[in-house]
């Protein structure tokens, strides 16, 4: 049951616990209880609304990249779990590929994010390089599109 209700809480995390104890034909005690049982187990870490860009049109935010030289002791976790300390750090992950961390960040300015890598995350011990990638548009996060009736038809292809 508790697999049941993070899939249901993945897809929609403001159902009521009536309609969550509905779902899962249990009741609404069970279904608290079940909630702070992976609360606990930290399975459910948090609850976040998705906005749209006119609600956070006051942000600026950015993708950087960052390239490490990995410490004998703590490998990539030292400098990251310092780097998430930040603030302005909204998600951090461990990646593959050109880089080895991936930091979104957010700022009221360009020039705040600018300052936010150029004076703390360029400094840290072991950051070796740092390729910033500011956000134009967002079309979907967190697998929900941000804009509504667009087209879902196949796109043309031309010979």
């Amino acid at each position: 049951m508790k697999k049941r209700l993070l899939n249901i809480l993945e897809r929609d995390a403001s159902l009521s616990i009536n309609s969550l104890a509905t779902r899962l034909n249990c009741s609404e005690d069970a279904v608290r209880l079940l909630i702070n049982e992976l609360i606990a187990e930290r399975q459910i870490i948090g609850y976040k609304a998705i906005l749209p860009e006119s609600n956070t049109a006051e942000t600026v935010e950015a993708v950087i990249e960052v390239k490490i030289a990995p410490r004998r002791e703590g490998g990539f976790d030292t400098p990251a779990k310092r780097i998430a300390r930040f603030p302005e750090v909204t998600d951090l992950a461990l990646v593959s590929g050109s880089c080895d961390l991936l930091v979104m960040v957010k700022g009221k300015s360009l020039h705040e994010v600018a300052a936010f890598v150029a004076e703390k995350l360029a400094t840290i011990d072991g950051v070796i390089s740092t390729a910033t990638t500011f956000q134009l548009k967002k079309y979907k996060v967190s697998g929900r599109l941000l804009e509504e009736g667009e087209n879902t038809e196949r796109l043309v292809v031309c010979p």
